[in-house]
């Protein structure tokens, strides 16, 4: 138990380790505690350490009495101070915890309406024809797009799910139930509007994977990020969409003409400015979401935690690795169809082979892309450090 001032045990404390025979040095420091803790006692109070009459303390004795002194002067530091426990990081929200994904539900009402949508085509092209041979290749084509939206509305319907849920392990878990859910249903549908075969058991089952992929995806602890993420490949999805009015015009400006050569040179040129303007657009929807959800965590918890650099680069190439993602669940869950499909012919065949490539170059483009727009936008924004400013007016002469 340590000596407080103004206690009436700090004095007896004291004279009861006052032990050995005295000596000037003794005396002499003794008379300085005195003199300490009467002169930093509060005023009113009387002083709480009295050297004995006749008594000094040896080397051994100064030593043990040194706490008691340095209680008297007040010199214990409070809590709080620099010398207590490191204070918690004020610009710590999440506190280990997952983060929330503004505007969750938004991007799973669009991402449902925009899976609905690729189905429906699909199963209009293959409806429309009347030949089962043209109907496999069709479904071969349009493979590619109904995985990649299954796996941003397995992404974002998770997201809206599991957003409010604290505990990681359990938000993990219930983010790929809910991808499970939507593949299942998403699958179903396929079966029950689709013609009863082993195509349609193929798309199905596909799809199925894909939204559970995407579920998984949703379970990461950077949530904000996974949004950045299925926005930045809805946006991309529907701008292609919208520029395939343009590649007619623009094979014709590109030198497309009544040769076999011209015409694929031309269309490889159409492929590359397609590419290049869904990445950049893709990197400008990553950055302008995350930037949307820090003001609004800002807004909802008056604290938020900035991201770093490499949040903004993943967030920009993610809609490039979505799109290599696609082209991986395709190659295993979809490799029968795509065979089928090359085994038709010849011409089929070299369609095939060129469209698996022309989809593998068109995702490494907007992955880079988008993530070096991205990362162009946030550095842009970046000011000097707190610290720079004042070292630079030191400097100047």
């Amino acid at each position: 138990m340590s000596n407080q001032p103004g206690s009436s045990t700090a004095a007896q404390t004291d004279q009861s380790e006052a032990v050995g025979p005295t000596t000037g040095d003794g005396a002499a420091v003794e008379t300085s505690a005195v003199k300490t803790s009467a002169a930093e006692a509060p005023s009113g109070e009387a002083p709480s350490v009295e050297a004995p009459s006749g008594k000094a303390r040896s080397g051994d004795a100064l030593s043990a009495e040194a706490p008691s002194v340095e209680a008297a002067s007040g010199e214990t530091s409070a809590p709080g101070d620099a010398a207590g426990p490191a204070r918690a990081d004020e610009g710590t929200v999440t506190g280990g915890r997952p983060e929330f994904a503004p505007g969750a539900l938004v991007l799973a009402v669009l991402s449902i309406g925009w899976l609905a949508a690729m189905l429906w085509s699909t199963r209009e092209a293959i409806h429309s024809t009347a030949a089962g041979v043209t109907a496999i290749s069709l479904s071969a084509y349009a493979l590619p797009g109904v995985i990649t939206a299954a796996l941003v509305t397995g992404a974002t319907v998770a997201l809206a799910a599991t957003n409010r849920l604290g505990r990681a392990t359990l938000r993990f878990l219930a983010a790929v139930g809910t991808g499970l859910v939507v593949g299942l249903l998403a699958a179903v549908a396929i079966n029950l509007t689709y013609a009863d075969n082993a195509t349609t058991n193929t798309i199905a089952g596909t799809t199925a994977a894909a939204a559970i992929i995407g579920g998984a995806m949703a379970g990461a602890r950077q949530a904000r990020v996974v949004g950045a993420i299925t926005a930045a490949t809805l946006t991309a999805q529907i701008f292609v969409v919208l520029f395939s009015r343009a590649r007619d015009p623009l094979s014709d400006l590109f030198g497309a003409g009544e040769t076999q050569q011209s015409v694929l040179d031309a269309a490889k040129w159409v492929s590359r400015t397609e590419s290049l303007l869904a990445g950049l657009l893709a990197g400008l929807a990553a950055y302008l979401y995350l930037t949307w959800s820090r003001r609004r965590a800002e807004r909802r918890d008056g604290v938020a935690s900035s991201l770093r650099w490499p949040a903004y680069l993943v967030a920009g190439a993610g809609a490039g690795l979505l799109l290599l993602l696609t082209e991986v669940i395709i190659r295993i869950g979809g490799r029968g169809l795509l065979d089928l499909a090359a085994a038709l012919s010849e011409a089929d065949e070299v369609a095939q082979t060129a469209l698996g490539t022309s989809r593998v170059d068109n995702g490494i483009w907007v992955l880079f892309v988008g993530a070096l727009t991205t990362l162009i936008v946030f550095g842009r924004t970046l000011g000097p450090r707190p610290g720079e400013d004042e070292t630079d007016e030191l400097s100047a002469p």
